[in-house]
């Protein structure tokens, strides 16, 4: 404590350290260690951009999703083309193939 107490003591005798090891204390804390430090101002403006860049892409997503939404409504055969597509339905006339190029396991190799 002694040793501490003698160098606060040496420290202030000098004028112009004084202010130059506030000066950086001050620095360190207001950039680094506050709640409000410059490097949290500079991540939480990466984090801005990168929310803005999802939020454009959503309104973009959103607006092809409207699009798609008024040629259902205007167009019967593209509902049809989605049904035929997605969900495999068919016509009471039609047959369906479906073909894959899954390699099937050979049954007749025996054991």
């Amino acid at each position: 404590m002694k040793k501490i107490k003698s160098l606060l003591l040496r420290i202030g005798r000098i004028t112009g350290l004084k202010y130059a090891v506030v000066a950086v204390v001050a620095i360190v804390l207001i950039g680094f260690v506050d709640e409000n430090s410059a490097w949290n101002h500079l991540r939480n403006k990466q984090r801005i951009s990168e929310l803005e860049e999802e939020i454009a892409a959503y309104t973009e997503r959103c607006h092809l999703d409207q699009e798609r939404i008024r040629t259902l409504d205007a167009n019967p055969k593209a509902i049809e083309k989605i049904a035929r597509e997605r969900y495999f339905m068919k016509a009471d006339d039609e047959d369906v193939f479906v073909l894959s190029d899954d390699e099937q396991p050979d049954l007749n190799t025996t054991r």
